[in-house]
This record gives structure tokens, sequence and C-alpha cells, in this order.
């Protein structure tokens, strides 16, 4: 949508929305729709190709309106993450469907879906020990269990086991910052002889420094034969996973209990939008589920929970309350088609190889690690120092904005390709920009040097 046509349908909106004031006294307070009404109205996958905004208003209205606020708001989101689901190929056993026993919800951000996914397994795991042992206290059981997590991981891992009140230990990673199953099956064994408890584990696919990948081909079946919760974090990359050429990187997602990735980092959908699947959801309902009179929705209440097809979310996340968050995905999926999202992700993957072939022609400069997706980490060949100070220097002039990492000892310079409208002239602008002030800071380096 170019500028003209944003204009346009902006004033539409503005329309429709002062219509629906001046006549929402004519609507009813409260839908006929029955739980479960919206799945068969729409296609149970996301179209390939782009439709038009002027269909998918036709359907809001046909489709949405009817079920205003809920159950559409609730029925919308699950259906929406199954498209997107099967968009990435995730096994069946994650999605929902009719009636499967898995699902997926949308949680503010990734931070949010970690520390749900920890506080799910704490509480499944202390149900279990407490079935076997009745007289063990939750608080003797918590004071042994550990949480584990790469030393690449996000620092919201860390937050989370804050939050959740447990031991959460880093595994050292591989020489491609990857985490792997012997250092992960080395930490277990020396936990377990001390008497700890591991329950939950935090792998990672596109790290925020350097966009390595744990192998969870190796992490997943150590996980599963030890009964420890495997959750996957796929913030950035996870987006890439709909280009058939990048599926590969969630290879060994079927051992997992729960995945999730932003689909507003990097799908062109606005902040905030966090999806997050997992394989049981009465895991997530069993640690979050109270149901006070006032949350009850009468009407719906004599269906069981595990039948219904329009699920409780309140019983999924930490807030009661949440935003029709799944419309916008709707309306993302419709506009684009998977095929034009595909064509978005490939463009950016190219633009960041297109950078890291400019950096490999300059003898001045290295790369850092595999560019696999839209991240190059690159530096000059020197001292940490001297890349700190190209580092501000760059930001100074504020035409660019890199963000920096250390990956071992080492000060890294980090360019992300994350804008929708890059090209590659901004690609060959940017290194331009960088290679000037390089010099000037070589050349400020070696006058020092020389008067000494």
């Amino acid at each position: 949508m170019n500028a003209a046509e944003f204009r346009k349908i902006g004033k539409e909106m503005v329309d429709y929305v002062a219509d629906y004031m001046e006549g929402v006294h004519k609507r009813q307070v409260y839908p006929d729709v029955d739980p479960g009404y919206l799945r068969p109205l729409i296609p149970d996958s996301a179209p390939q190709e782009p439709e038009t905004f002027e269909d998918i208003m036709k359907d809001v209205e046909k489709i949405i309106m009817p079920g205003i606020a809920s159950p559409a708001c609730t029925e919308l989101e699950t259906v929406m993450l199954d498209w997107l689901g099967k968009m990435i190929n995730l096994p069946e056993a994650f999605l929902a469907g009719k009636d499967g026993e898995g699902g997926g919800v949308i949680q503010g951000s990734a931070s949010e879906a970690t520390l749900v996914s920890l506080l799910a397994a704490r509480t499944k795991v202390i149900r279990q020990l407490q079935d076997k042992c009745p007289g063990l206290t939750k608080a003797a059981i918590m004071d042994k269990l550990v949480a584990y997590a790469s030393d690449q991981s996000h620092s919201s891992v860390e937050r989370a086991g804050l939050i959740g009140g447990v031991k959460l230990k880093m595994i050292p990673t591989d020489d491609k910052f990857s985490l792997r199953g012997s250092a992960l099956q080395k930490m277990l064994d020396e936990d377990k002889a001390a008497g700890l408890i591991p329950f939950f584990m935090v792998a990672t696919l596109g790290t925020t420094s350097c966009c390595s990948f744990d192998n969870l081909l190796e992490l997943g079946p150590i996980c599963n034969k030890e009964n420890i919760w495997m959750h996957i974090d796929a913030a950035y990359a996870g987006s890439a996973f709909i280009c058939p050429e990048f599926r590969h990187l969630l290879n060994g997602v079927e051992f997992a209990d729960s995945y999730n990735f932003n689909p507003h980092k990097w799908l062109l959908v606005n902040f905030d939008c966090s999806a997050m699947w997992v394989k049981k959801r009465r895991d997530l309902i069993g640690a979050f589920k109270l149901d006070p009179l006032y949350l009850h929705n009468h009407s719906y209440q004599v269906i069981p929970f595990d039948e219904m097809l329009c699920p409780h979310f309140q019983h999924w996340q930490i807030p009661l309350g949440r935003r029709f968050r799944s419309l916008k995905m709707w309306f993302v999926f419709r506009m684009y088609g998977v095929k034009r999202l595909q064509a978005y992700i490939r463009k950016h993957v190219k633009l960041s190889h297109e950078f890291e072939s400019l950096v490999q022609k300059d003898p001045r400069f290295e790369i850092c690690t595999e560019v696999v997706l839209g991240l190059v980490c690159f530096r000059i060949k020197g001292s940490n120092e001297l890349n700190e100070a190209l580092l501000e220097k760059i930001n100074k002039t504020k035409k660019i904005h890199l963000v920096p990492c250390h990956l071992r000892d080492k000060f890294v310079l980090r360019l992300a390709i994350c804008s929708r409208t890059v090209e590659s002239v901004h690609i060959q602008h940017a290194w331009q920009h960088i290679t000037e002030l390089a010099t000037e800071l070589l050349k400020k380096e070696n006058e020092q040097k020389m008067n000494q």
C-alpha cells in the first residue's frame, strides 16, 4: 500500500468508525452466535495471493461484527494462530484445529511467552512430584528446581527465572554460538547428582547477539527423556520459517512443549503480536486458571471447557484483559498473501548478504559469524576500543543506527535489515558511510601512533 492508498483507506476507516458510533444504539449488546461459529466461515489456511482491502472489510461486517467483541475476538485468534502455524509448517500437535489438544495464543512479547512457559512448567512439575510424594511441600520443591538456557539467550530468559523464583543456569555454547546436546547433558548430570530438579530449558533460534541457532535435534530428545519442558524462543528468526528454504532451521520443534516468535518483528504485523503455541493447552490452563463468578460467561458455561471451540484465553496468559490483536494478523495475511510475505523475507536476506559481500571486500574489516538471515555481525580488524570508537562515530552522525554486542571477548557491530522500505541503495549508502568514518578513524589513529 503506497501513501496515496493509505490516505484513501485511512479516511474510509474513519468514516466506518464514525458510522458505527452513530448507529451503535441499533446493535445488540450481546451476540446471537454460538461458540465455534467463526471457523467454518473462513478458509482453513492463509491465502497465497493478496486480497483487496474492500473484500476484507466486507468480511469484517459479515463475519466479525456479528460476534463482536466475543466470541469473534477469541475465535479469530485461534484460527489465525492455526493459519500462521501452517505457514511455518508446525507439527499438527501445536494446532488447535477442530479438536486438537494444542493451540496458539497471542502474547504481548516473547518475554511474556517465556515467562508463561516457565510458570506452566513449574506448576506441572510441582504437581507431578506432589502426586508421587504427597508430603513434599511446594517450597521444598521450588528450592531444588533449576532451568537452563544458553549463554547467548536473551536477558528476558534470566528475568523469567527471577520472576518465577527458580535457579537459572546458562550453558556455554560452541564455536558457532550454538547450544549443543552434550553441553546440556553434562550440566544435567551434574545438577541431578547434586540433588537438583531440572524442569525447564529455553532453546533459542536466532539469538539476539548474532542470530545463531541452538541444536534442537540434539536438545529435544534429551529434554523429552529427562522430562524437561523445552520452550523455543525464535522471536526474530521465526518469521523466516514461512520460506521453505529456511524451514530446516526449525527442525526439532516436534520435541518442544512450547514455541514462540514475534510477527511484529519481521512479518509486517504492528506491535504487539507475539505468537505462542503449546502442545498441551491444559498445561497452561492448569497453571493460570482461576474462575471467579464475575468472569463467567454464563451462556457458554454449559459447554465443557476442553471441548470449547472458543477457548478462555485469560487462562493462557498473565493479564486477564486482552485486545483484538488477531484482527491485524488477518488483515496482513490477506492483504499480502503468503507469497508476498515470503518475498519480503527473501529480499531482506538478500540485502544482508549484499552487505556481507561489501564487508568481505574490504581487508580492514571482518565478518564475525555466519550470515543466515537479516543480521550481519562485523568489525574492524583491531582492538575493541577501535570498534567502540567507530560505533560512537556512526551513531553520533545519526544517518544510520547500529547496536553492538559482545561475542566472547570481541566487541562487534551489528547491521540488521528490518525496514519495510529498505532497498539496495540504502545498503550501499550505509556501507559507504561506515567506510568513510572508518577511514577517518584509522587515519587519526595512525597519526597518533606516529606522534608517540
